[in-house]
């Protein structure tokens, strides 16, 4: 991240003002971050963001009435400029994008912010991630706003600069392209790893009936290369389709690379190491204990955090 946000307010260069605005600051960055990668799906982006964002607020001379909703409106209005920003390079992207995968749990502070090592899977859920591509850039700020972290319609129209009925229609047009479950109680960790142990010893013992035993109906797997490493270039559906593509990956590759266990997104994840380098993610999400996802992250770019 360039420049730097406030570790320690105490550290304010600007006398007690910038220490004042350090310390609120602090109160929200987790909201400001979650914001920022939720709509851009990039922790690059969101990093930036969040430096942009406290410059800001670092700058305003009168402390805002609610600094929480202020925060919120300068996060969202500067996600949406690198959505974009981005829009060109999305175009031009081979294959399937799918959102950096994010370091959380105990290990990612160092690699990101004090707030990473917090973040659960109902903030930076990869499947919603994924779902969330599928929508504008104000869809998703609205629908983020809103449902994961409680603003009123009014307050969402605010930093929108729209009116409250164009908005509730945006968030219900939303909610219906992503169907946006209800809200439901946190994965337990210990159980998703287990799931991602049997998904993972399956597919790298050739066990084809055990594998297709995990996966649900209407699994889809999706890979990113970025057409820098191979993946596939499409979506993948169905339990047999699944299931093929991923015993020909443990047959291939299953020797050469050693598979590590790592919190991402906030649950369990997979990581798959060759001559001391992460090249491969694989994460999961369940539902009613079978796979409806696999995300395999291959693109070079997006791994640096996991390293």
């Amino acid at each position: 991240m360039a420049g730097r946000t406030p570790d320690d307010p105490s550290t304010g260069t600007g006398g007690s003002l910038r220490a004042d605005r350090g310390k609120e600051f602090l109160a929200h960055r987790r909201m400001v971050f979650t914001i920022a990668y939720n709509v851009t799906g990039s922790v690059a982006d969101a990093e930036d963001v969040v430096q942009e964002t406290y410059l800001r607020y670092a700058a305003v001379a009168q402390a805002p009435a609610h600094p929480r909703a202020y925060l919120a409106r300068a996060a969202s209005r500067q996600a949406l400029n690198a959505v974009r920003a981005a829009s060109r390079r999305r175009e031009d992207y081979q294959g399937e994008w799918l959102p950096e995968p994010l370091p959380t749990g105990p290990d990612a502070g160092g690699r990101l912010n004090p707030e990473a090592a917090a973040l659960t899977e109902a903030e930076v859920s990869t499947a919603m991630l994924v779902l969330l591509q599928q929508l504008s850039g104000p869809e998703r700020v609205a629908l983020v706003l809103r449902d994961v972290f409680g603003f009123a319609y009014s307050e969402v129209a605010a930093v929108l600069e729209s009116s409250e009925p164009a908005v509730r229609q945006l968030v219900h047009r939303a909610r219906g392209r992503v169907r946006t479950p209800q809200p439901r109680s946190l994965p337990d960790k210990d159980e998703h790893r287990a799931a991602v142990e049997r998904f993972l010893e399956a597919a790298l013992t050739g066990q084809t009936q055990a594998l297709l035993d995990v996966l649900a109906p209407d699994v889809v797997l999706h890979s990113d290369g970025g057409g820098k490493v191979s993946a596939a270039r499409r979506a993948v559906y169905g339990p047999e389709r699944v299931a093929a593509l991923l015993l020909g990956l443990g047959a291939k590759f299953g020797q050469a690379a050693a598979p590590e266990f790592v919190e991402l997104n906030g649950l369990p994840a997979v990581a798959f190491r060759e001559n001391g380098t992460v090249t491969t993610v694989f994460q999961i999400a369940r539902e009613n204990g079978l796979i409806t996802g696999v995300y395999a992250m291959r693109n070079p770019d997006k791994l640096d955090r996991v390293q």
